[in-house]
């Protein structure tokens, strides 16, 4: 397993969390809204954005039979022909310069998820620094071998899909010139359910793939995001909104800005938080081992004097004798006079 680099930034175990905001079609196909994503997703940290390059022709035919509408009663887009919810939803191409342009600007990566060869040809034109594939495409062998043929690395969910369906597109990916994968762990229900995401597969991933391993997210919120981290996630990606009450096709499961700037921070402190196997105290905690117990004089004490339970206590801090001394201690004469509050020590007592 290696790093990935995207652009200026590693993707790996040693670097925080790469997180992507997806801006997918919550942009509502109003160009200056799709900006205003752009610029706030910059301002809560994000370190990238992501489109989506199809359109309603290249995704789907425009077909009114039942075979093209979505009929899953618990669907956000139930009884929605596919044609018109992915003309509804695409993302103009003439944008995508602009958008790019802008994140860039704002000192983002920016690049996009490709439904076909020809978008992964405009993309590649546009010089984007990887391409992702979406889950409902990982199955689609001449989509990848088309991206990874272009010499960029491939960012891939996994949502459906079983361990033989991503070992062939990862072997397809590598068979055709990318090396540099990064899978991410996707449970393609919008929204998802917590109960269904099994970060638990992150670790498998890992040693089965020997690639860095992400988390695409739909849940609510950014707890399970954060927990991922603790599992191996080097990259994470949720869907964007402005305003979830406005409005757009994948709002439901999107993060507003200001939950957005929570993941980037709580995803960094998670990944720092993992640190090292280790035990007996870090540099950071020597200080504080001062507030440990230890043995101390607790009443005045003349020469000679039995030391025991009426004139030893165990107490906060540590300058005296450690507690497990107290048994050796008890009974001992005091070689000098001592006073309440002296830190007990082995010259205190007489030999």
């Amino acid at each position: 397993m290696h790093d990935v680099k995207i652009g200026d930034r590693l993707i790996g175990p040693d670097e925080p969390p790469f997180i992507i905001a997806e801006l997918s079609g919550n942009h509502s196909q109003d160009f200056d809204l799709a900006c205003a994503m752009v610029d706030a997703a910059a301002e809560a940290g994000a370190h990238a954005i992501k489109l989506q390059t199809y359109t309603a022709d290249s995704m789907t035919l425009d077909v009114a039979t039942d075979d093209f509408v979505i009929s899953e009663k618990d669907s956000l887009w139930h009884g929605e022909s596919l044609h018109a919810l992915y003309q509804k939803a695409a993302t103009p191409y003439e944008w995508h310069k602009p958008l790019f342009d802008r994140a860039k600007a704002l000192g983002m990566l920016a690049f996009s998820s490709p439904f076909d060869g020809e978008a992964v040809d405009f993309l590649d034109s546009l010089d984007v620094p990887c391409f992702k594939i979406a889950s409902f495409e990982l199955t689609d062998l001449p989509l990848i071998a088309r991206a990874a043929s272009k010499g960029k690395p491939l960012i891939m969910s996994t949502g459906m899909a079983s361990l033989a369906e991503i070992e062939q597109a990862v072997h397809c990916a590598r068979r055709n010139g990318c090396d540099n994968i990064v899978l991410l762990k996707c449970t393609s229900t919008y929204p998802a359910d917590p109960g269904n995401t099994n970060l638990n597969t992150i670790p498998n991933m890992l040693s089965a793939f020997h690639c860095q391993v992400g988390l695409s997210d739909h849940t609510g919120g950014i707890g399970v995001a954060v927990a991922s981290v603790a599992l191996g996630t080097t990259v994470i990606e949720k869907h964007f909104v402005l305003d979830r009450s406005a409005g757009g096709v994948d709002a439901a499961f999107s993060l507003e800005p200001a939950e957005l700037k929570l993941l980037v921070t709580e995803s960094e402190r998670a990944w720092q938080g993992m640190g090292q196997v280790r035990y007996g105290g870090s540099q950071a905690e020597e200080a504080a081992k001062q507030y440990r117990r230890s043995i101390y004089i607790s009443a005045d004490v003349n020469i000679g004097d039995t030391l025991d339970e009426s004139n030893l206590k165990i107490v906060r801090p540590a300058f005296g004798l450690a507690p497990k001394h107290w048994q050796e201690v008890l009974g001992s004469k005091a070689r000098t006079a001592l006073k309440k509050g002296t830190a007990l020590r082995w010259e205190h007592l007489e030999k």
